[in-house]
């Protein structure tokens, strides 16, 4: 018997330390992240200082990701109570996936002031503005081109692929495809308008228009956004 216990003694030790080993297959399989997409060595360098890379955003809600790249922080405000504690939409997007339209702060500069500040005190038109920016998906930039239904109700309509990429038309892409945990982000030279989007193509709404960028002759409407789809 004493000899029996001994030799379980023994063996315990190798039989945990062997099952703590990691999975060659498992470490094997693990599949880089696909390349962010455009002119993006910018965004890169404002993240280095926390030392936040592809790898890291991808595990982060799409709230945290946006906030750690501040290019965004006038479009991550409008999101997040930060221009009007009314609008908060950031637990809708983090009950995604979502592909999110994100509006650099020069997109947000090219706006008349005035009309920004109106935008700012009215939380319907503030909201029907962050809603036009994001459709449901997970959709890389290798096929994100379509016209998409937003979580607003419009639609907006994404041509091109990878590096080149528009969305009505007239908003570029400066960078794309960044990974968030339930959403991918894809940064815009060009605020889109919710009051004019392209003619729809699937049964979503009545609304019309050119696909234009926000103007300062645009106005808001009182209409309630489009209730944000389940995640």
């Amino acid at each position: 018997m004493s000899a029996a216990i001994a030799a379980i003694a023994v063996s315990l030790p190798l039989a945990i330390t062997a099952q703590a080993d990691p999975s060659p297959t498992a470490t094997a399989d693990a599949k880089p992240l696909p390349d962010w997409q455009g002119n993006c060595d910018p965004v890169r360098a404002e993240l280095a200082p926390s030392g936040a890379t592809k790898e890291t955003l991808a595990t982060l809600p799409v709230g945290q990701v946006l906030a750690k790249i501040p290019s965004l922080s006038t479009f991550t405000s409008a999101i997040n109570g930060g221009l009007n504690p009314a609008v908060n939409v950031v637990p809708v997007l983090e009950n995604g996936p979502y592909v999110v339209f994100a509006p650099n702060n020069d997109a947000f500069a090219k706006l008349d002031p005035a009309a920004l500040e109106a935008i700012k005190a009215d939380p319907t038109a503030l909201s029907k503005l962050d809603y036009y920016h994001v459709f449901l998906g997970l959709l890389g930039p290798g096929d994100v081109a379509g016209q998409r239904p937003t979580q607003e109700g419009a639609e907006v309509k994404v041509t091109g692929k990878d590096g080149d990429i528009k969305v009505n038309d007239t908003a570029k892409v400066i960078c794309g495809g960044i990974q968030a945990a339930n959403a991918r982000i894809y940064i815009l030279d060009t605020v889109l308008d919710p009051n004019s989007p392209p003619a729809p193509i699937t049964p979503t709404t009545s609304f019309g228009g050119t696909g234009k960028p926000l103007t300062p002759t645009s106005t808001t409407t009182s209409a309630e956004p489009a209730e944000p789809a389940a995640g």
